[in-house]
């Protein structure tokens, strides 16, 4: 089971650090990964991490903005958003897949198992 949270509202050029915790059998996971979805617009990948080696992955839209990290102790992956743009509003899901993939994780939301509620992220202009 998974668990989005820290979306808010915040203005253009801020920051937001959205958290996935995880509960179950953390150990057996492979990558995990943040899907957004804006109005009207198809759900996207934004960031993945692989569990065990912290292999990362980024879309280009957000690459130098956005940083996913993660803290095994904890069993959390976090996303750190900063210089958010207007474009960055959506609902963020994150997204946890278990069977061994090449890199850090697809990038195609059916390929992961299970996800989180979601978590809005608004940046107003």
């Amino acid at each position: 089971q998974l668990q989005a949270s820290g979306g808010g509202l915040v203005q253009a050029g801020g920051s937001l650090r959205l958290s996935c915790g995880i509960s179950g059998r953390a150990s057996r996971t492979y990558a995990v990964a943040w899907f957004r979805q804006a109005p009207g617009k198809v759900r996207e990948y934004v960031a993945a991490i692989t569990w065990s080696g912290g292999s990362t992955g980024y879309a280009e839209s957000v690459k130098g903005r956005f940083t996913i990290s993660k803290d095994n102790g904890k069993n959390t992956v976090f996303l750190q958003m900063n210089s958010l743009e207007t474009e960055d509003t959506a609902v963020y899901y994150c997204a946890l897949r278990r069977l061994p993939y090449v890199g850090s994780g697809p990038r195609v939301a059916g390929e992961y198992d299970y996800w989180g509620q979601g978590t809005l992220v608004t940046v107003s202009s």
